[in-house]
């Protein structure tokens, strides 16, 4: 049998208040079987630790389902290897 591989995706569109007040807006890239949106903050939370952002809030209020979209081969390694792809946006520096 061969493997089917997903050819669709989740956008997540997500604003955060970055410490300093400003916003950062970036997308979540993930594969449409997550569909437990706590699982999506919780690969917000892991890029905003990265962008030293840790602790800011990210919820509903901060993360919303947008879209769905085919998946793109520049996400699709990052995605097999982490879960999910971010796409910055504005203010992500």
């Amino acid at each position: 049998m061969e493997e089917v591989i997903q050819s669709n995706v989740n956008v997540w569109d997500t604003y955060v208040t970055k410490k300093d007040g400003n916003t950062m807006h970036f997308d979540i890239i993930a594969p449409v079987e997550i569909t437990d949106p706590e699982h999506i903050y919780n690969y917000g939370k892991a890029y905003l630790k990265l962008k030293g952002q840790e602790g800011q809030p990210l919820s509903s209020k901060q993360c919303r389902l947008c879209h769905i979209e085919s998946l793109k081969p520049e996400w699709e390694e990052e995605i097999n290897q982490k879960g999910y792809f971010i796409i910055e946006m504005e203010g992500c520096n």
